[in-house]
């Protein structure tokens, strides 16, 4: 069936009027969206409500699609923005739920990922704590840099992939995530002195 057609065959299909393309388009890319989208946003319904945005915008602008350009880029582009107009119109900061596995079966920590010189937590801290600390101080960090640390280390993205993702150039994305490391590094610090003063 569809399985073997890129994307962009099918967002040409939709927009020579085969709706069933853009279907396809939708369940393919559901899960991975919303997994994106629930970590930008912070909650089910929100991700749910901006992945229906993201595709809204997708029709509304199929005929300025530029067909030498891949379609993934676009449409992450697409939902990032809608995910922070979705922020914006709530009025609130972005909460990042960290519920899902950070790691390998090792135990690996999303602050191991970053490989920062940070003290190990307490041994008897178990895991719903440490996701907690952790999105506290992913919630400190500016969204643009939020942002690159989701794509970096929750999605595992390459350098190239997080480019073609955001539009930015390679050196910009580096930049940005030496600046998000360095900056979750120190609201780690904060986050660990809270704890230690309760």
């Amino acid at each position: 069936m569809a399985e073997g057609i890129s994307d962009e065959v099918l967002f040409e299909r939709y927009r020579g009027g085969d709706t069933g393309a853009l279907r396809t388009l939708v369940e393919r890319y559901h899960g991975e969206l919303i997994r994106f989208l629930y970590r930008l946003v912070g909650d089910q319904a929100g991700a749910e409500d901006v992945f229906q945005e993201a595709f809204l915008q997708v029709h509304l602008s199929a005929a300025s699609f530029d067909a030498t350009r891949r379609f993934r880029p676009w449409l992450f582009t697409i939902a990032a923005n809608k995910g922070r107009d979705h922020l914006r119109k709530k009025g609130r900061r972005r909460t990042l739920e960290l519920s899902a596995p950070v790691g390998g079966d090792d135990g690996e920590t999303f602050v191991d990922l970053l490989e920062m010189d940070i003290a190990q937590p307490d041994a008897k801290m178990d895991t719903e704590e440490m996701n907690k600390k952790v999105q506290r101080a992913v919630e400190m960090l500016s969204p643009t840099l939020r942002e690159i640390l989701l794509l970096a280390y929750f999605n595992r993205l390459s350098y190239a992939a997080i480019s073609d993702e955001l539009e930015i150039p390679l050196g910009t994305v580096k930049s940005r995530l030496h600046a998000a490391v360095a900056s979750f590094a120190k609201a780690w610090e904060r986050v660990q002195a809270e704890g230690m003063a309760e």
